[in-house]
């Protein structure tokens, strides 16, 4: 980009012909989407570029990514318009289009945490009246191929198959408890069950207990500051900080709707968890999705393999109710008709998933 004019505050707006060292201003160079320009950029002569940019600038990475789509199809384009304006003053934010299956178009929006996130959701729906669904915060995997490329996974839609993948890994953070000692039991506890590894503890005072932990930071997303605050009744305080990506056995956990894949409810999961997550969770699906004209099955499933299943029974019609006696085949022909009918309609109906369903991810037990 040329830079069109330039100028500095004086409190006010004021053009100059030039800038000179320690003054703070601005230029104009006529750029339309504001993703074109990043924090720390280096602005030089044109007649006498630089080669390098100026060190000490350090590209912010997103660590936790959610799909963001609006309840109504309508208000795509104003969901784009939001997030730009959102992106002015937060350059920390990413965004790029993502297709959805269930849910249609979106988009995939990148965060430096599950604070910021929510943040940035509140901001979405209180600013800009906008009627949003947000699917389960997944984090960034590592993922190396068998023919050496290396692919940084943020949508567990976009895994490749289980045979070209050599490893993958996960990030890590390291997380820092501030709690009463009378939690220290329910803490450790809470900890070990999220495949934790700790690393200190120590007595601040003789009531107050200071625990480190090297967790997984998929684990952490999911529901790890709920339930910290449940166990310990809201006195624990939490801080983490990203440490580094470490090889894990990782596995894709899907969720069907009669025999169809929904994207949106796609995770990745630790081995270890996927089957008691999957059963888990389909039985939570149960209690969301509502009864149809036919039955809907709800399955998990890694891979071919389906490790969970749950039916929602079919609303009955009590077809023979106007059949008062006569020949039994009368009654027989009736149930055999809508028998054939609710097979064609599970055949071709579509089950609509309610918004909290995106979002019993969140809320199921391991």
């Amino acid at each position: 980009y040329e830079d069109l004019r330039m100028g500095k505050y004086t409190p006010f707006a004021d053009f100059v012909d030039e800038l000179q060292s320690g003054e703070v201003g601005f230029l104009i160079c006529g750029i339309k989407d504001i993703r074109d320009v990043k924090v720390g950029d280096t602005v030089t002569s044109a007649k006498n570029p630089t080669t390098e940019a100026l060190a000490g600038f350090q590209r912010i990475k997103p660590m936790v990514f959610a799909g963001i789509f609006p309840v109504v199809a309508s208000e795509y384009q104003n969901l784009k318009n939001a997030l730009d304006k959102l992106c002015l003053n937060d350059s920390s934010l990413t965004f790029e289009v993502e297709k959805s299956l269930a849910l249609g178009f979106g988009y995939r929006c990148g965060f430096l945490g599950l604070l910021h996130m929510e943040i940035v959701q509140e901001r979405l729906e209180r600013e800009f009246d906008l009627n949003l669904i947000t699917t389960a915060p997944t984090v960034v995997y590592r993922i190396t191929k068998f023919d050496g490329t290396v692919l940084m996974l943020e949508n567990p839609s976009g895994m490749p198959d289980e045979t070209q993948i050599l490893k993958m890994e996960e990030p890590y953070v390291k997380v820092t408890l501030h709690a009463p000692s009378e939690y220290i039991g329910v803490l450790l506890k809470l900890c070990e069950d999220k495949r934790g590894i700790q690393l200190k503890m120590d007595y601040v005072t003789e009531k107050k207990v200071m625990i480190e932990y090297k967790l997984p930071m998929n684990e952490m997303v999911m529901d790890f500051y709920d339930r910290l605050k449940s166990v310990t009744k809201g006195y624990a305080s939490l801080e983490y900080e990203f440490m580094d990506f470490e090889e894990a056995k990782l596995v894709k956990l899907d969720v069907l709707i009669n025999g169809e894949p929904v994207d949106a409810l796609s995770i990745i999961i630790h081995h270890t968890k996927a089957v008691t997550r999957g059963r888990s969770l389909v039985e939570k699906m149960k209690e969301l999705i509502p009864r149809q004209q036919f039955q809907v099955a709800i399955q998990a499933a890694i891979g071919a393999k389906v490790v969970a299943r749950e039916t929602v029974g079919a609303i009955k019609k009590d077809v023979t109710a106007k059949c008062y006696g006569g020949d039994i085949s009368r009654k027989r022909k009736l149930l055999e008709k809508q028998k054939e009918g609710k097979k064609r309609m599970k055949q071709i109906g579509s089950v609509d998933v309610p918004q909290e369903a995106f979002l019993a991810i969140l809320k199921v037990e391991d």
